[in-house]
C-alpha cells in the first residue's frame, strides 16, 4: 500500500514513516510536474530504507 502511495502521492509516504520535514520538502518538489518523478523515486528509496531499518531493529530485539 505504501508503495502505491510512494508513486502517486510521494509526500504522504514521508508522513507515514515519521519524517514530516522530508514530506514537506517532497510536497514542494511535487508542485512542479518535472519534480514529480524525483519525488516519487525519493519516496520509494526512503520507504525501502525504512523497511530495512525496521527489519534490522526486529532482528536486534530478538537477541
Amino acid at each position: 500500500m505504501r508503495l502505491l502511495l510512494a508513486i502517486f502521492l510521494p509526500f504522504l509516504v514521508f508522513f507515514t514513516i515519521g519524517r514530516p520535514l522530508a514530506g514537506i520538502v517532497c510536497l514542494i518538489l511535487q508542485f512542479t510536474l518535472i519534480g514529480w518523478i524525483p519525488a516519487a523515486l525519493w519516496a520509494v528509496y526512503a520507504l525501502s530504507e525504512f523497511n530495512t531499518d525496521r527489519k534490522i531493529d526486529d532482528e536486534l530485539r530478538r537477541y
